[in-house]
């Protein structure tokens, strides 16, 4: 009886790390959708996604803590309720970068420079990042969070590619040097979004195996 609760109290559990996953996806996507668009009323909404991730982990802080001090969890379960407190950190973080992106809207168009580069491209990247990455955790999938650690690369690759393209486009374009200086800050932002994916699989990796490898 008491395991069924349990079980039941843990659905509530993956079902909340999917909800809040979701609204980080919405956060990221919603912030580049803005800036390629140059559209404020989207920048503003994804600064209210992130007041939603930041109750929702408020929300799943408690549960887990809930699950610890009255179900008394064996080793395998404490090690999935440790592995999910980390791993909301991370996803209220991830919806602070997004708003930091979308921020950026509210005080710079860059809609004639942004279109130029890849960070469309590099927003996809860390968004299927940040959803595989929880996918692997409800599934219990280890395969899928170690390929999301790989997957980092290709963000990294995008950020680097970001960087000599801005150098580029600066030496042709000297008077938008300051909008050059905003949009690597913005790859910058997507770039730890991914670190952020990344050790999200991390601790998921941790949860199925008891061990937690740091990239």
């Amino acid at each position: 009886m008491m395991r069924n609760r349990f079980d039941t109290q843990l659905d509530i559990l993956n079902n909340s790390l999917i909800s809040m996953g979701a609204l980080c996806e919405n956060a990221i996507s919603g912030a580049v959708k803005a800036l390629l668009d140059n559209d404020m009323s989207l920048s503003k909404k994804v600064l209210a996604t992130e007041a939603e991730i930041d109750q929702k982990e408020k929300d799943i802080e408690s549960l887990c803590l809930k699950l610890l001090l009255q179900q008394h969890p064996v080793a395998g379960d404490l090690r999935l309720i440790s592995a999910a407190l980390k791993m909301i950190t991370d996803m209220e973080r991830i919806g602070d970068q997004a708003a930091d992106i979308a921020e950026i809207v509210a005080y710079v168009d860059l809609t004639d420079n942004i279109n130029k580069l890849h960070i469309s491209d590099m927003a996809t990247a860390t968004i299927k990042m940040v959803t595989d990455s929880i996918d692997a955790f409800v599934k219990r999938d280890l395969k899928l969070a170690e390929e999301v650690i790989a997957y980092d690369d290709v963000v990294d690759e995008l950020f680097c590619k970001i960087k000599k393209d801005v150098i580029s486009l600066i030496t042709n374009n000297q008077k938008d040097g300051e909008q050059f200086v905003d949009i690597i800050m913005i790859a910058k932002y997507l770039e730890r979004i991914g670190d952020h994916a990344t050790n999200i699989a991390e601790w998921v990796v941790f949860s199925i195996t008891g061990e937690h490898k740091e990239q």
